[in-house]
C-alpha cells in the first residue's frame, strides 16, 4: 500500500493497475509513514466480482472506480462530500457546475477555460468538498472520470451551479431548500441512517454559507461571461449588504 494526500487527508490503498497507478502519482504523500485517515483495503476478488458484474468495464477500470467510491464513502467521516460536477478555479474561488449526465457541464467549463485565461480546472467530474476550519473547499482528487483532468489543490468554494440546457443564458439564485434535492441527486448517499443525517447536516451548512444557482445556458462562449458576471454580481451585492 501507498499513502496519498487527497483533500488534505492521508489515504492508504494499493494503486494496482495502470489506470489507478498513473492517476495517483500527483497525489503521493511526502511522508509515506504518516498515519492514515482513510484506509482502503479491498481484495482483488472484490474487483474481479465487479468485473464479472459489469463486463463493459475492464478490471483496471473496476479498480479505479471502486477505490474512488470507497474514498468518497470514507470522506463523509471527515466533513467531506462528493459532488458530481465539473469544477474550475478563477480568481481564487472554486465554481462547481453540476448536471445530469449529457447535459454539458464539461462543455460549459471548457468555455470558461477558453474565455478566461486565468481559469484552471480543479476536477472535471468528482471533486471532493471538505469543511476545513469552518470554510468549504473544493479539492482535486485522482478520481476524475474518463479524462484525467484534476489538480491536487484545495480552493475555497465560491458558488455551486446546477446547469440546464436552454436557448437563452439565464442565472437564477436557488434557496437551500431548492438546492438540497439537486445536490442529493449528484452525490453518494450513505446507506446508514446516522451517516445520512451527518450528510444532511453538512450539506445544510454548505448551502448556508455557499450560494447556489440554476444556470440555463446554451453553448455559445457568451454563456461563460454571463454566468460569471451574474454569479459575481449576486455574491458581491450580498457581501455589501452583509457588511452594512
Amino acid at each position: 500500500m501507498e499513502t496519498f494526500s487527497i483533500a488534505k487527508l492521508n489515504v492508504r490503498f494499493e494503486a494496482a493497475g495502470d489506470l489507478l497507478y498513473s492517476r495517483t502519482r500527483a497525489y503521493l504523500a511526502p511522508k509515506q509513514d504518516a498515519e492514515a485517515d482513510i484506509t482502503i483495503d479491498l481484495p482483488e476478488s472484490f474487483f474481479e466480482e465487479k468485473h464479472r458484474k459489469f463486463p463493459t468495464l475492464t478490471l483496471d477500470e473496476c479498480r479505479y472506480v471502486w477505490v474512488g467510491e470507497a474514498f468518497y464513502a470514507g470522506l463523509l467521516r471527515h466533513d467531506g462530500l462528493l459532488m458530481h460536477a465539473s469544477c474550475v478555479e478563477r480568481a481564487g474561488g472554486a465554481y462547481l457546475f453540476s448536471a445530469k449526465s449529457g447535459t454539458g457541464k464539461s462543455t460549459h467549463t471548457k468555455l470558461w477555460l477558453q474565455e478566461f485565461p486565468d481559469c484552471k480546472m480543479i476536477n472535471d467530474d468528482k471533486p471532493a468538498l471538505r469543511r476545513l476550519d469552518g470554510r468549504f473547499y473544493a479539492c482535486g482528487t485522482p478520481f476524475s472520470g474518463k479524462n484525467d483532468e484534476s489538480r491536487n489543490v484545495q480552493v475555497p468554494v465560491r458558488a455551486i451551479v446546477f446547469l440546464e440546457r436552454g436557448e437563452q443564458n439565464e442565472v437564477t439564485p436557488l434557496a437551500p431548500s431548492a438546492a438540497i434535492p439537486l445536490f442529493l441527486s449528484q452525490t453518494l448517499r450513505p446507506p446508514k441512517t446516522d451517516l445520512m443525517a451527518q450528510m444532511l447536516d453538512l450539506l445544510g451548512d454548505l448551502l448556508e454559507h455557499v450560494p447556489a444557482f440554476r444556470l440555463r445556458c446554451n453553448m455559445d462562449p457568451s454563456a461563460a461571461h454571463i454566468a460569471y458576471q451574474s454569479i459575481e454580481n449576486y455574491i458581491q451585492n450580498h457581501e455589501k449588504e452583509d457588511s452594512k
